[in-house]
């Protein structure tokens, strides 16, 4: 999958879950969900039910971390990551 997909697919889940109203002005690919008000604990979890359902891979306890969770752009790396991994 490209990253660009990866993205597009992302940004669509956050829009439709979590900024109902649209993107907010300051919302951009880099903005940590958490610190930015965007989601809660309870977020967090349905983000990684989300991952796991479309990308067809578990999310290990050790991988919940902010490094690949916090941002679009930390889950695109991660996403990425994970999947090249899986088909290796």
């Amino acid at each position: 999958m490209e990253t660009m997909d990866t993205r597009k697919i992302i940004r669509g889940f956050m829009r439709k879950n979590f900024l109902k109203d649209g993107w907010n002005k300051d919302f951009h690919d880099g903005i940590s969900f958490i610190d930015g008000g965007i989601i809660d604990s309870v977020g967090v979890l349905e983000l990684v039910a989300f991952i796991e359902q479309t990308f067809s891979f578990r999310v290990e306890d050790e991988e919940m971390v902010p490094e690949n969770l916090a941002s679009i752009d930390n889950l695109v790396v991660y996403i990425n990551s994970k999947l090249a991994t899986v088909k290796s």
